[in-house]
């Protein structure tokens, strides 16, 4: 049996690119915007939903190959020079340092375990700051669009319901007809910010929630990382 529609459907149906149409220049070049910035958030969400799972893949895979290496301080080259790789990025410049200590120590006559391993710790945190930088970058960018854009729709509103009062007060005689496509038009600023605004609060909490997950990760490898070379040294 068919579904039968009421005809007031199809009346009380928005026609969204004329009430655009019928929006003044300041409102019009608000929802461009605004559309422009919808198209720049979902990119970077998906960018970076993809970069951290490529980073974390590669992170795994990684600790298990490290993982069955009986000795760190001697590794090969290919598992040493993986800038690329957050936790090899750690290892490398933990390894830079310790050879380094040892090889001025050797040069004055005191080369001190606990010289190298300080050395090699610093190193650590230093990678760890740095990698923890570089699964936070583009966060600032959601967040100043999941802030600014309900904003930038309401001064939208706010703008053409000023413009459609003017027009309105000039006239002789006023009625809800001749206010209506102003108001209409003006209100679609306010949608547009909220059409950024919406996805882009949830791709930055579910994004946020990761990066912390894997800066939590990368904290545990770099203590392991840590200890590992403490023993291997004695």
């Amino acid at each position: 049996m068919p579904v039968l529609i009421p005809p007031l459907f199809f009346a009380s149906t928005i026609n969204v690119w004329h009430v655009f149409l019928t929006t003044d220049p300041v409102g019009q070049f608000i929802i461009a915007l605004l559309a422009v910035f919808s198209i720049f958030a979902w990119a970077v969400m998906l960018g970076k939903h993809s970069e951290l799972k490529k980073m974390r893949q590669l992170n795994l895979l990684f600790e298990r190959k490290l993982g069955e290496e009986r000795h760190i301080l001697d590794l090969p080259e290919n598992l040493r020079n993986r800038r690329d790789i957050p936790y090899a990025d750690l290892l490398a410049d933990a390894l830079e340092a310790y050879w380094r200590a040892a090889a001025i120590g050797k040069e004055k006559g005191d080369d001190q375990m606990r010289s190298r391993l300080e050395h090699a710790e610093n190193a650590i945190q230093r990678a760890l700051a740095r990698q923890s930088l570089r699964y936070e970058s583009s966060m600032i960018i959601l967040a100043s669009l999941v802030s600014g854009a309900p904003f930038m729709g309401l001064f939208g509103t706010v703008w053409g319901i000023m413009e459609a009062f003017s027009a309105v007060s000039v006239m002789q005689s006023a009625s809800i007809q001749t206010l209506a496509p102003g108001v209409s038009a003006a209100l679609l600023t306010t949608i547009s910010g909220l059409i950024v605004a919406i996805p882009s609060v949830f791709g930055y909490n579910i994004l946020l929630g990761h990066v912390k997950t894997m800066i939590t990760e990368l904290e545990n490898y770099a203590s392991n990382l840590a200890d590992r070379i403490e023993l291997e040294a004695r």
